[in-house]
């Protein structure tokens, strides 16, 4: 249950919550990426977002992704999410980590 000073930083400034924002589906391997699902809710629906992992001789790097399309469900916000990683990561490769 959230507290009532979570609920006013939720209110003044949007967006999912640590708790909310946990992964919803399994990572999903695409050419050398990962791709975990992170939909949170959001005005009765669930927001678009995800996690784009990748192991480099650096060391692993994330990018995280939160999109404005909603969906009725969780699935189909999971579904969707991993959609927009694979378009992601074919549009930009490993400079979604610079």
């Amino acid at each position: 249950m959230a507290t009532v000073l979570e609920r006013l930083w939720s209110s003044l400034f949007g967006g999912p919550k640590a708790e909310s924002a946990r992964p919803v589906a399994e990572a999903t391997e695409y050419k050398g990426y990962l791709i975990t699902p992170t939909p949170y809710p959001a005005k009765g629906q669930f927001q678009t977002a995800g996690l784009i992992e990748r192991d480099l001789e650096t060391g692993r790097k994330e990018h995280r992704f939160v999109r404005a399309e909603t969906h009725a469900s969780v699935e189909d916000a999971s579904s969707f999410a991993l959609a927009k990683g694979r378009q992601i990561i074919d549009e930009q490769g490993d400079r979604i980590f610079d």
